[in-house]
């Protein structure tokens, strides 16, 4: 599913049309100009012609109003592009895999998950916790290892039921903690819109995360 926020773009035929109607309201406004223009020519009075600096000036401000014109009608272009550019990018998303620091679904078979102890550390654990934040059990793993397999069971062996858990990895050196960071795991997406200029993605875990969060995609299985 994707969402967007607020309708980016709109009907081709529209677009055309309406650029049309400026572009010919443009040429109408300068076939007018020159009408008059040439009008006021004939009809000045010999004894007191008009300053052909106004002429200029007259026709330098014409030519603003028109690459003004121009220019907002090239804005509206590429605002189109860019919309479209978004809402492609949006669905390049849904139904991926990505890599997040946030809670993982566990549904009976082994979740990796992936994190760095900290520089110096002697000891680590995987501290696992629930949807409602308590802890339900700690793995003792080795400090090097940044990849992870949890089968799903706690401290006593017995395995636990499916639902949404988190992880951090704490770090130790000589029995004191130096680190305590979350572990990061795949996630399926399931939706993505934009907000504020910001890609969010809403994950099958029930959390949404922004698109520049992502360390890492993988086709979904």
């Amino acid at each position: 599913m994707i969402t967007a926020t607020q309708t980016t773009t709109q009907p081709a035929a529209q677009n055309q049309s309406a650029t049309q109607k400026k572009t010919s309201g443009l040429a109408s406004d300068f076939e007018t100009f020159l009408k008059m223009l040439t009008a006021q020519a004939r009809n000045q009075d010999p004894l007191e012609p008009l300053d052909s600096s106004e002429y200029a000036a007259q026709l330098a401000q014409f030519s603003m109003v028109e690459q003004q014109v121009q220019t907002n009608e090239l804005l509206d272009g590429l605002a189109g592009t860019l919309s479209a550019a978004n809402l492609t990018e949006m669905a390049a998303w849904i139904g991926k895999d990505v890599r997040v620091s946030s809670a993982f679904r566990f549904q009976g078979a082994p979740v990796q998950l992936f994190a760095d102890a900290a520089t110096g550390a002697d000891t680590a654990v995987l501290v696992f916790r629930n949807a409602d934040g308590q802890v339900i059990g700690r793995l003792p793993v080795s400090p090097t290892d940044r990849e992870f397999l949890w089968a799903g069971l706690d401290d006593s062996g017995a395995p636990l039921p499916d639902g949404t858990y988190a992880a951090t990895l704490e770090s130790y050196r000589n029995g004191e903690l130096l680190s305590s960071v979350p572990a990061s795991s795949f996630s399926r997406v399931v939706e993505a819109q934009v907000e504020n200029g910001t890609v969010l993605l809403s994950l099958d875990t029930g959390t949404v995360q922004p698109a520049s969060e992502v360390v890492a995609v993988r086709v979904g299985s």
